[in-house]
């Protein structure tokens, strides 16, 4: 379904809501998370938002195993109880369901967070991913994004992946398009590398990147961070516990005990001899966090955080009981010692 330009024409505006004291009769703590502005974009987020890649559940190419759609409603709420003010999901995330369980949780809120989503990769044979940046296909997405979450307009929206390569600038002009119809309210994309956000800034501002960063993966170190911070790109990191490497939790036994439908049992991380030096990493910072009265994943969260291109982390929440020790990331001041011990090797 192509989208008419009634369709297009619909405003912004009646998509913006903050996140304020009250969130649908749920209360909120007296505290505030600290927030940092998202690049040049109008959007102060707190420094960790909700990832809602875990809740699309298993089944699908890149699922995470069963997962129960209420405890992921009642995760959402406890986040936004605490404050959180942003969720990144994606029309990918078990094909909808993903923002269809966070379109029921914003449902009778009197404010509700930012909502970050993607589009670009579609269903295709097998529950398997299919990448798309045709102009077509692209509004097909947002239109049935847009349903899904029940809100009108989204206040960030993604090029999840840059496949087919040949085909971003024709995915990035829909996304400008987008926008400037008001569908979407700001425009940014995922996975890409320096050339591509090169090539695309020439027919539109890229607003905001979303990379994966973690003591696991510092790829984006060298060039891909340097290059958003000099550009004045928001930048908001995804895994930055390593897929849950890096929380604690993790051992021999639970990756044995992983559903088959989880990616991340067959995943090489997840696996020797890549295992032990990610569990041997998990132990120094764990001796970190008792210093800190804290986890092992909330300094793991709060190192990507001190990274100054870095305006905020993604956290794949899937239980009510998992927010409350990673939030202690988003105040929590790593010292120069702290992050000798995090990255030395033993």
């Amino acid at each position: 379904m192509t989208l008419g330009a009634s369709s297009l024409r619909r405003g912004a505006a009646g998509g913006r809501r903050r996140l304020t004291n009250h969130t649908g009769g749920i209360p909120m703590h007296e505290a505030k998370l600290n927030t940092a502005k998202l690049g040049r974009t109008d959007l102060e987020i707190t420094r960790v938002g909700l990832g809602a890649w875990a809740i699309g559940g298993g089944d699908w190419e890149f699922g995470w195993g069963p997962q129960d759609d209420d405890n992921s409603i009642a995760t959402i709420h406890r986040a936004l109880e605490l404050g959180v003010n942003w969720i990144d999901t994606a029309a990918a995330y078990g094909f909808g369901r993903s923002e269809q369980v966070v379109g029921r949780a914003l449902e009778g809120l009197d404010e509700r967070p930012y909502v970050f989503t993607k589009a670009s990769l579609v269903e295709g044979p097998g529950r398997k991913v299919v990448p798309s940046l045709r102009r077509e296909s692209i509004l097909r997405e947002v239109e049935g994004s847009l349903q899904r979450l029940g809100i009108e307009a989204i206040d960030l929206y993604q090029i999840h992946w840059p496949i087919p390569a040949h085909d971003i600038e024709e995915g990035w002009s829909t996304f400008a398009e987008l926008k400037e119809q008001g569908l979407v309210r700001h425009i940014g994309v995922s996975n890409c590398d320096v050339e591509q956000l090169a090539l695309i800034q020439s027919i539109a501002p890229v607003e905001s990147l979303q990379p994966p960063y973690s003591l696991v993966d510092r790829g984006v170190e060298q060039e891909i961070l340097p290059y958003a911070e000099r550009e004045g790109m928001g930048v908001v990191v995804y895994s930055p516990m390593g897929s849950g490497l890096l929380t604690g939790k993790m051992t021999r036994e639970r990756v044995k005990r992983l559903a088959e439908d989880d990616w991340r049992k067959h995943d090489r991380e997840f696996r020797e001899p890549q295992l032990s030096r990610h569990l041997a990493l998990v132990e120094r910072l764990r001796a970190v966090a008792r210093r800190h009265d804290t986890t092992p994943g909330a300094v793991a969260v709060a190192w990507t955080l001190r990274n100054p291109a870095v305006d905020g982390a993604i956290v794949g929440f899937r239980r009510p009981d998992q927010v409350d020790p990673v939030l202690a990331a988003v105040g929590l001041e790593l010292s120069d010692e702290d992050v000798d011990e995090i990255e030395s090797q033993e």
